[in-house]
């Protein structure tokens, strides 16, 4: 196979990693979400929650955002203008991204949309590519924030 097509190849794959990131949330569908993920996972949301970068098993990563996210009513995660660069087995994917949060309620407006853009850094393993490193970088954001918190509380109150 020639140099070109394997990139090729390897950008399809890269790519199919990222919108399942965002496919794996919107479905709530946990096991394909943490397919996206390495064993051990560095995740630096700073630019959206403060505080550092943590470097995590990736069961726990996974298990987090199911948890923080599974009770909105509805989430859409867009995932667009993917730039890869490929350094043989490391790759890395900028991508523009936009998530919308959707949770009626009677304390403000039902929705949070944050845009801004994910460096994720990926490495192929024997199951393909797979996110090593995701950096998001929130750039503008509108809505009510507060829904996050009675999103959790939803969640919280539908498995206790």
């Amino acid at each position: 196979m020639s140099n070109e097509l394997e990139k090729l190849i390897d950008e399809n794959a890269i790519r199919e990693v990222v919108i399942q990131y965002a496919t794996g949330i919107d479905m709530r569908n946990w096991e394909l979400y943490r397919a996206c993920f390495t064993d051990t996972v560095e995740i630096d949301f700073s630019s959206w929650s403060g505080g550092e970068s943590q470097i995590m098993p990736g069961d726990t990563w996974a298990n987090n955002v199911r948890m923080g996210l599974s009770g909105f009513t509805s989430t859409q995660h867009i995932s667009t203008n993917h730039v890869i660069t490929i350094d043989e087995h490391d790759a890395k994917c900028v991508s523009y991204m936009q998530a919308k949060h959707f949770f009626p309620n009677d304390q403000g407006d039902n929705s949070y949309t944050l845009g801004g853009y994910y460096t994720n850094t990926l490495i192929k393993t024997e199951q393909g590519w797979k996110i090593s490193k995701c950096q998001l970088t929130v750039t503008w954001s509108e809505g009510n924030k507060q829904i996050f918190e009675l999103a959790q509380q939803n969640f919280q109150n539908t498995t206790s």
